[in-house]
C-alpha cells in the first residue's frame, strides 16, 4: 500500500528504532537461556524446583560471599581480590534468581553491573546521605520532606543489595527489621498529623515484612482517617519476583487504595517470572508505578529507556519516574550527566504513547525534594501569545487567551 508523505515521514522517524529492536536484550527473548542458568545454579545450591519458587529459600540463599559467588559465576582472573576488597567496605547480596539473569558472556551486562560489586565502588567520590534523611526525621524510621506524605522505613532488608542504592549507609552485617515499637510511635506520629494523607512504606524494601507483620501496619494506617492512600515501595518483581504469592496479593486487596512503586532499570529484568508478578497485582486491582534510576552502563541510552517502558506497559506498570544518580559514595560509576536525561525525555516524547513517558527527576541535595526536568518546549510566553515547538522541532503559536470575565473558582477565607 503506498503511503501518504505524512506517513513514509513518520516511518522514517522510528526506523532507527526499530533497526537496533533486536539488538535490546529482554528477559522475555533470554528466557531460554536463562532456563539453563537456573538450573546450572539450582543443582550447584541443592534446589528443588519447588524451593526455588519460594522466596524464603531464595532468601535464605542469597549469595553474599565471594568464594560462593565465584562457584556460581564465572569470573575474570583478578577480580576476585578485588571482589573482596569491595566486600569489606560494602556488604553484598544476590538472590539466586536474580543471578541466573546474568548473561555470564557478557562483561558488560546491565544485570551483573547493578548487583556484583565492583572495585570503581572504592571510588571515595559522593556523600553517604545526599538526601539528608537523617535530618528530615520527626521520629525514628519517618522521613518527612512534603507537606501531607512522608515514608516510613520497616526495614534494612531486600532480595538484592543494588551496588547504586542511595541508602547503602544503612545495609549492616545483619538484615533487621524496625521494632514494633518503633513502628507504633511511627504510626502515631501520623496519627497526630492530620494534613498527612499520603504514606509510604519503604525500606529497604516494604515486602521484606512478613504478610503477618505487614498487614498489622497496614491496618493501623487504615484506621487513621485522614490517611487516604497508601504506597509500598518494593524492588521484588524485579530481584525476588517469587515473593509476590496468592496470600500476599489477597491480603493487600483488603487496604486500597493500595499503591506500588516497584523498580525496574532495563528491559533484560523483565522476565517471565517478573511478568507473573506484576499481573498478580495488577488483577488485584493494585496500580503500579516504576520508578527507575538513570545509571550509567545500565540505561543511559535513549532506545533501551524507550523499550523498557513499552515493554513495562504491557506487564501494567505505568512508568512514574526516571530519577537522576544520586551523587552516593561509592556509585560514581554509574552517574551521567544531565544532557544524557534530557536526551532520553526527547526521544520519548512523540515516539512513543504517553503513557510510556515518565517524569525525569533531580532529587535536591539535602532534602529539598523531588525537581521535574523537562525538555523546553515552551519558547516564548507574552501578553498576546505563546510560541512552542513540537516533538519534531517544528516551532508553533497559540494565542494567549485574556479572561473576558474573571471568575474565582472558590470564595475560600
Amino acid at each position: 500500500m503506498d503511503q501518504t508523505p505524512r506517513s513514509q515521514h513518520l516511518h522514517d522517524t522510528i526506523e532507527d528504532y526499530l533497526h537496533v529492536l533486536p539488538q535490546i536484550r529482554t528477559g522475555l527473548s533470554d528466557q531460554s537461556a536463562i532456563e539453563q542458568r537456573q538450573q546450572v545454579i539450582r543443582e550447584k545450591l541443592g534446589a528443588t524446583a519447588e524451593e526455588w519458587s519460594d522466596y524464603r529459600w531464595q532468601l535464605s540463599h542469597r549469595i553474599t560471599s565471594v568464594e560462593k559467588l565465584s562457584d556460581l559465576l564465572p569470573l575474570e582472573p583478578g577480580t576476585l581480590d578485588q571482589l573482596s576488597q569491595v566486600s569489606e567496605r560494602y556488604r553484598f547480596a544476590i538472590s539466586p534468581y536474580y543471578l541466573s539473569l546474568i548473561d555470564p558472556a557478557d562483561p558488560d551486562c546491565p544485570i551483573r553491573r547493578q548487583s556484583v560489586p565492583s572495585i570503581e565502588e572504592l571510588n571515595p567520590e559522593g556523600v553517604l546521605d545526599p538526601m539528608d534523611e537523617e535530618h528530615s526525621s520527626p521520629v525514628p524510621s519517618v522521613t518527612r520532606r512534603y507537606p501531607d506524605r512522608l515514608i516510613i522505613k520497616v526495614t534494612n532488608q531486600c532480595g538484592m543489595y543494588c551496588r547504586f542504592c542511595q541508602r547503602r549507609r544503612l545495609i549492616g552485617e545483619t538484615d533487621l527489621a524496625v521494632d514494633e515499637a518503633t513502628l507504633r510511635a511511627a504510626v502515631q506520629y501520623v496519627r497526630e498529623q492530620p494534613e498527612v494523607r499520603d504514606v509510604l512504606i519503604t525500606g529497604g524494601d516494604a515486602l521484606m515484612l512478613s504478610d503477618q507483620a505487614l498487614e498489622r501496619l497496614l491496618q493501623d494506617l487504615r484506621s487513621i482517617p485522614h490517611v487516604e492512600i497508601i504506597r509500598l515501595g518494593t524492588r521484588t518483581p524485579v530481584t525476588l519476583p517469587q515473593r509476590i504469592t496468592p496470600a500476599l496479593v489477597e491480603m493487600l486487596r483488603r487496604y486500597h487504595p493500595l499503591y506500588i512503586n516497584t523498580h525496574f532499570n532495563s528491559p533484560a529484568e523483565i522476565t517471565v517470572e517478573a511478568k507473573a508478578a506484576c499481573t498478580r497485582l495488577a488483577d488485584a486491582g493494585i496500580p503500579l508505578g516504576n520508578q527507575m534510576v538513570l545509571l550509567n552502563g545500565v540505561n543511559n541510552n535513549k532506545y533501551i529507556v524507550r523499550r523498557l517502558n513499552q515493554l513495562l506497559l504491557t506487564l501494567r506498570v505505568k512508568p512514574y519516574y526516571i530519577f537522576h544518580p544520586k551523587t552516593v559514595q561509592g556509585t560514581s560509576h554509574f552517574w551521567v550527566r544531565i544532557e544524557e536525561g534530557l536526551e532520553i525525555m526527547e526521544n520519548l516524547r512523540g515516539y512513543t504513547s504517553g503513557m510510556a513517558i515518565p517524569t525525569y527527576i533531580v532529587n535536591g541535595p539535602g532534602g529539598l525534594g523531588k525537581t521535574p526536568i523537562l525538555p523546553n518546549y515552551l519558547l516564548y510566553i507574552g501578553k498576546d501569545k505563546a510560541v512552542f515547538r513540537n516533538w519534531e522541532n517544528k516551532n508553533f503559536e497559540i494565542e494567549n487567551q485574556p479572561n473576558r470575565v474573571q471568575h474565582d473558582p472558590g470564595h475560600f477565607e
